[in-house]
């Protein structure tokens, strides 16, 4: 038998575009030592990525394919890679051989490099309620006169999509300089695609101005909202601030929830007018009754997707405001300043409230791959025994 293992060199997580390298070793386990032992032979070995694409029957109507094949025979030699996977293959690379006629000797081992672009025009990695796209990496190996052995090892693809237009012209440098760096290293750097888009992403996300608005129901002003920034990377917090003072509708309590939207394009609804499927990461919970000022923290999970749009769905992200206002006015607790004693303040038993909601749509944007990985569920390791 024959133990293959596939390593990524740098983490599970690639931004589409990146150059991806995978090491792939192939041993013989057995010990020279052994009487039962003998040499290995592998006819050809190759790799590809591919994407798999699945949807939810109830929810998206696709297209008929026609009846596909998708049975290999056991002496075939031809690699297919979506072989015995849900869903279809939306996109994959040209294979590419590792090797042909590998003999192994007892104990030996061989490692071969496998490197590919990740196809920039591809979906996002997502695993949503209707929709799913999930890449993988795929070994496939054969024994001559034996069945085609694949080794799977899913990675995730973030996706640099929607971001704003620079505010500065295209020839100016996307991050500040630096001092310390030779002039040969400066524009080494800037030559590389990944490390162009990062800088580009963190000066999009790294502008802050304040953003004010006015919250008012139909009895008038609840508060005033501001938010210093609507475009975020992921793994950021999300800060906003209300003044309450300004207000003349009492607010009892509000909420801020981080949703994202996954919308199914309008031809591929199940249903007509079907209803977007809304997803929750995350709710701040406040009482803020005679409070003058208050402010909310809420985190973007490294793990999640970001905003995108493709010809079958739409990932949208947006804050869900709710708030709870008193119908009447209510006093505050009246305290003596000479007071010696300990005043207790009870809340009133019953209290007519109006509740409304409002949605302020932002951008989620990606991160760097290599910080995405800490928190990645791929170990972008795995094997096989052939």
């Amino acid at each position: 038998m024959i133990e293959v293992v596939a390593s990524m060199a740098r983490g599970s997580v690639f931004l589409a575009g990146e150059l991806m390298e995978c090491l792939v070793t192939f041993t013989n386990p057995m010990s020279h030592l052994s009487t039962s032992a003998s040499s290995e032979m592998l006819a050809w070995a190759s790799a590809q990525i591919h994407c798999q694409f699945h949807a939810s029957e109830n929810r998206v109507a696709l297209p008929a394919q026609g009846n596909k094949q998708d049975v290999q025979a056991e002496s075939e030699t031809v690699l297919i890679p979506s072989r015995g996977e849900r869903g279809q293959c939306v996109l994959d690379t040209p294979p590419k051989i590792l090797f042909c006629d590998l003999r192994l000797d007892p104990g030996e081992s061989k490692t071969y490099s496998y490197s590919e672009v990740v196809p920039i025009d591809g979906p996002p990695s997502f695993r949503g309620q209707a929709v799913k796209y999930v890449y993988k990496l795929t070994i496939g190996c054969q024994r001559v006169n034996s069945p085609i052995k694949l080794l799977r090892v899913p990675f995730r693809v973030l996706v640099l999509q929607g971001m704003p237009e620079p505010p500065f012209p295209q020839d100016e440098e996307v991050c500040p300089s630096n001092p310390f760096l030779e002039e040969e290293e400066v524009s080494r750097r800037d030559s590389r695609p990944l490390e162009r888009a990062l800088d580009m992403l963190m000066v999009t996300t790294s502008r802050r101005y304040p953003h004010m608005f006015n919250i008012t129901n139909m009895r008038g002003k609840v508060a005033k909202f501001c938010i210093f920034k609507t475009v975020y990377r992921l793994g950021e917090d999300i800060i906003g601030t209300f003044n309450f003072s300004e207000g003349d509708i009492p607010c009892l309590q509000y909420s801020v929830s981080l949703q994202s939207e996954e919308e199914i394009q309008q031809q591929y609804q199940r249903r007509p007018g079907q209803t977007p499927s809304v997803t929750g990461h995350g709710r701040h919970l406040e009482s803020c009754l005679h409070t003058a000022f208050s402010h909310f923290s809420l985190p973007i999970p490294l793990n999640v997707t970001p905003g995108f749009s493709r010809d079958i769905v739409t990932l949208r992200w947006r804050l869900h405001f709710e708030f709870v206002t008193a119908r009447e006015p209510m006093e505050p607790p009246t305290v003596l300043q000479n007071q010696s004693e300990v005043t207790v303040w009870a809340g009133a038993e019953h209290v007519d409230v109006d509740t409304f909601s409002w949605n302020l749509p932002i951008k989620v944007l990606p991160t760097n791959p290599a910080l995405a990985s800490y928190v990645s569920q791929f170990t972008g390791t795995n094997t096989i025994t052939i």
